[in-house]
């Protein structure tokens, strides 16, 4: 969980219909939420190095469709 007073950053991908994923880097985490249906929903928190991981292997097209 993210803390109250953590600052989401909208995806440069995401839509002005609101069709949109924040990510928050915070405390060696980061959390990612789904604001198309509810800004307080739930959050999916990776450790941050695994985040970077994910990230590279998106970047290479190392993962499946």
């Amino acid at each position: 969980m993210m803390p109250a007073d953590t600052r989401w950053v909208k995806s440069s991908h995401s839509f002005a219909n609101g069709n949109c994923v924040e990510v928050a880097a915070r405390y060696g985490a980061v959390g990612v939420r789904d604001t198309t249906q509810d800004g307080a929903g739930p959050v999916l928190t990776f450790p941050d190095t695994k985040w970077v991981a994910f990230a590279a292997a998106v970047r290479r097209g190392e993962l499946p469709a």
